[in-house]
């Protein structure tokens, strides 16, 4: 037998000049030996080169278990509203990588996405940077590119150790705290919230978006004197009342001040906790004017409606504190005669029969889907698992597509699909269904 050969595996080339974003991330992917690597050092070394002081931007960090993006959205459309320039970083994208780096509202271009991945490959050296470092650092040379000086931002992985924690808030927001990624950040609320409240930093005003943070959050907000807005202690939100308004949605009672808050279709406690983030940041922009924007306000693949009669809406919702919010939603829109069709794929590191459970009693009818991506459960594994958690009015399909199209054959009409789980399954049903629009053709999809 020949002796092992000697030689190792040659490191990936980097993009030159005229490549792609794809090559890009493609070489992203492939310079660190493991998706994810919690941990500063890495990228705090890369960000130094970067940046010889920090940013001449306000920081404002949203971490969480469910609701970051909802409350991200919500802040850079209000701090849009008040004049300012923004810059938005959120994970995961759906349909393009640019999604995740916004300047000014508008995804970023290729070409601005490209400069930036090319400075930061330039500062890093021999620093081996995950696939989200990277992404995260070139987030933050096209926001000082641009210009803007809100930066907002939305945290991966817990908090304390991920790679948007490099950067000291100047304005923190705690959207949720719940059981999600238990490999990385333990499997009880206390270990999870020390994570996410390691955003926090000294003396830096916050909100909890709910009015039961773990003890370990309330420590450290005491440790280190943080001027916490808490739900239910500091702010409330309240039926509106009399008139026409009374059937118009809920209000948030803060600082003396009433503001109309719109009903849906984000998570109300996101939004409510982004008012009061821009309540302290921008203190001039009037009632009407938050009302205004938050009326309009909608973020893709977070309860999105993409098709009528039946109604098709399609929701990032992948764990049980985020499916226990979709319910409730899904319970709203509920009507005698009126049946529910649930699309569901997930990856095989979630709590799926803990998502089925807090389903269960909206939904009438699953169709199950095996998901082609990474971690992604086949159909007919997530039956097995659902059935075991006691969900037997089940069918298991090889794909979303196929899934979908069988959602839709059995509904009728007057009935509601949704479709969720993951973002791989959100990104391939609005890919199905937007192709389908844009091509006026009507259910079943090909």
């Amino acid at each position: 037998m020949p002796p092992p050969s000697s030689r190792s595996v040659r490191p990936p080339v980097s993009p030159g000049a005229g490549d792609t974003v794809d090559q890009w991330l493609a070489y992203l992917e492939a310079i660190h030996p493991t998706e994810i690597d919690l941990g500063l050092d890495r990228v705090l070394i890369v960000f130094r080169r970067l940046f010889r002081r920090k940013p001449e931007a306000r920081i404002i960090t949203v971490a969480g278990t469910n609701g970051k993006g909802s409350a991200v959205a919500a802040v850079e459309a209000l701090l849009r509203a008040a004049g300012r320039r923004t810059g938005a970083y959120t994970s995961p994208h759906l349909q393009s990588y640019n999604e995740r780096v916004r300047l000014d509202g508008t995804d970023i271009s290729d070409a601005e996405l490209v400069k930036a991945f090319e400075v930061v490959e330039a500062a890093r050296g021999k620093v081996s940077l995950t696939y989200f470092e990277f992404g995260t650092l070139a987030a933050f040379v096209a926001f000082a590119n641009a210009g803007v000086n809100h930066w907002i931002l939305e945290v991966g992985l817990g908090g304390r150790l991920d790679a948007v924690n490099v950067l000291d808030a100047d304005f923190a927001i705690l959207t949720s705290v719940d059981i999600d990624h238990v490999a990385f950040l333990g499997d009880n609320r206390e270990v999870i919230g020390f994570e996410k409240a390691g955003v926090l930093r000294p003396g830096i005003p916050a909100v909890y978006a709910d009015n039961d943070p773990p003890r370990s959050v309330l420590q450290q907000v005491a440790a280190q004197k943080v001027d916490l807005a808490l739900l239910e202690r500091d702010y409330h939100l309240s039926p509106r009342e009399g008139g026409r308004d009374s059937n118009s949605g809920p209000a948030l009672e803060y600082g003396g001040q009433l503001i109309r808050l719109p009903a849906g279709p984000l998570p109300l406690k996101s939004v409510a906790a982004a008012v009061v983030a821009i309540r302290n940041l921008e203190p001039e922009l009037d009632s009407a004017a938050i009302e205004q924007t938050l009326s309009i306000l909608s973020v893709p693949g977070r309860f999105e409606l993409l098709g009528k009669r039946p109604d098709i809406l399609v929701d990032v919702g992948h764990n049980p504190h985020a499916a226990g919010w979709l319910s409730g939603q899904l319970e709203s829109l509920k009507t005698p005669g009126k049946e529910v069709h649930a699309v569901y794929a997930a990856l095989a590191d979630k709590d799926v029969e803990g998502v089925g459970r807090a389903m269960a009693g909206v939904v009438d009818h699953w169709y199950l889907a095996g998901l082609d991506a990474p971690r992604g459960l086949s159909g007919a594994v997530l039956k097995d698992r659902l059935w075991a958690a006691g969900l037997t009015a089940v069918s298991a399909s090889e794909t979303v597509l196929q899934a979908l199209n069988t959602a839709l054959s059995n509904a009728s009409a007057d009935d509601l699909v949704v479709v969720f789980g993951s973002f791989h399954t959100v990104a391939q049903a609005r890919e199905i269904l937007l192709h389908s629009a844009s091509q006026k053709r009507a259910p079943g999809l090909t």
